[in-house]
């Protein structure tokens, strides 16, 4: 087959090139020349269906679409409620997190009822079948592709048509249309199209394994996410026996919605009640130590804030935070001085959130303090207590959505004081809670010293 003639574009300004080099000669910018596929008379890429007229939008028929159940409820969960015909899936992680190992558990209990294929491009098939007797996945006719020519697997899809594919990965993948070595940006982005469009055209739900960069995004060029319907990310240390899914992108359900699974000998089993996991055991309570409900996607999770509050020997006391924002910490430090008389500008201060989870919503600001101020005082938090609630730059205690349910999440797991904002107070009373609305930090900070 004849080799597609190639050019060289600038991923800034667009700018052609009929060579490689270090700066673009358009706009001057370095090491932004990716190598392309010249355009022809021919177009590599046809419509995926004949010229649409212009319609009115309310008379455009819409149906909810069908779903795939992969059986795995906790992968069904984050994206939506299983897999969509036609769709595009791309999972992203850290090696050895165990992204082949969920991907080859939903396919061995899909293959029994619908068409499958994995097509690996990283291990051979006898590998993949020594994972799949180690984790002793019932004996399916499941079809394993080892190869990385992106033509070959398209023909091997368009004579299977199978139900659900997966690809492992797509940075191993190379088209005989591009010169360049698989895993470059342009391979990587003519692999994704192509298989895209083979996707939305025949209905194969279509599942991607990106690998990452040390900074955690998926590599290769960010147009990767675009292209995709979703986009899934593995969470978790690799030394934690605990895994998180988490959604950043989906076109046919909620985003940040989050699936927990425990590595276990027989592979990756969901969990029922992530809550468990994130909760330290103590004996009695401890200082620095406060339960928060968070929200991720529309699960209320119950999470362990600690703090470690200690005098410092440096000029410049030190601020660190795991699994919250470093700045926020700064900005809730100065609030805390100003409006509640608690001064940590002699101190270094952790904060760390258990479990490995990381927390983005402001609702973590009440019992980020709460934490702080139990550690510098060394006073224990009452027990069977939590509490959410943003903090406001004048003092002021904010809501947060959800309260209802996280206060029910709460009570289901024994809890039966919570601190919340006033406009989080429940309209009904909860069974076995009692709920203290506040309006200020001040207050917030009286009512668990005192309590």
């Amino acid at each position: 087959m004849a080799k597609a003639k190639t050019i060289y574009t600038c991923t800034e300004c667009g700018g052609q090139s009929p060579k490689w080099q270090g700066q673009c000669p358009a706009c001057g910018a370095w090491n932004t020349l990716v190598e392309t596929v010249a355009e022809s008379a021919r177009p590599r890429f046809a419509a995926l269906a004949a010229t649409s007229q212009v319609q009115l939008l309310h008379d455009v028929e819409a149906s909810e679409e069908s779903r795939i159940a992969t059986d795995i409820g906790e992968l069904d969960r984050v994206l939506g409620g299983g897999l969509v015909p036609g769709g595009v899936t791309l999972i992203g992680g850290d090696p050895g997190i165990g992204k082949s190992t969920l991907l080859l558990q939903a396919l061995a209990g899909l293959s029994g009822r619908l068409k499958t294929l994995y097509v690996s491009g990283e291990e051979s098939a006898r590998q993949v079948a020594l994972r799949a007797r180690r984790l002793s996945l019932p004996e399916t006719n499941l079809p394993v592709l080892p190869e990385i020519r992106l033509e070959a697997i398209l023909a091997q899809l368009e004579s299977m048509k199978p139900a659900v594919a997966v690809i492992d990965s797509i940075q191993t993948l190379y088209s005989e249309a591009l010169t360049s070595a698989p895993g470059s940006v342009a391979q990587v982005r003519e692999c994704a199209a192509q298989l895209t469009r083979h996707a939305k055209q025949s209905g194969c739900a279509i599942i991607l394994v990106g690998h990452v960069t040390k900074e955690g995004a998926i590599a290769g060029p960010r147009v990767l996410e675009h292209i995709v319907d979703t986009v899934l990310y593995f969470e978790g240390d690799t030394g934690s026996s605990f895994r998180l899914v988490r959604a950043f992108k989906n076109r046919f359900g909620a985003v940040n919605e989050i699936g927990v699974f425990a590595m276990t000998e027989k592979g990756l089993k969901g969990v029922s009640n992530p809550s468990a996991i994130f909760l330290s055991r103590h004996g009695e309570p401890v200082p620095g130590s406060c339960v928060l409900v968070t929200q991720e996607g529309t699960r209320p999770l119950l999470v362990e804030i600690q703090a470690l509050v200690d005098s410092s020997h440096a000029p410049s006391p030190r601020r660190l935070s795991v699994g919250l924002e470093q700045n926020r910490l700064a900005m809730l430090l100065a609030v805390l001085h100003r409006h509640a008389g608690i001064a940590c500008f002699d101190q270094d201060v952790f904060v760390n959130a258990v479990g490995g989870v990381k927390i983005s919503e402001p609702a973590a600001d009440l019992a980020v303090l709460a934490a702080i101020v139990s550690s510098l005082r060394s006073q224990p938090l009452p027990d069977k207590l939590v509490m959410f609630g943003e903090v406001g730059l004048a003092g002021e205690i904010r809501p947060v959505q959800r309260g209802q349910e996280r206060l029910k999440e709460a009570a289901k797991l024994g809890f039966t004081q919570a601190i919340v904002p006033a406009a989080n107070q429940p309209k009904q009373k909860i069974a076995g809670m009692t709920v203290h609305a506040v309006h200020r930090l001040d207050e917030a900070i009286r009512l668990f010293r005192e309590g």
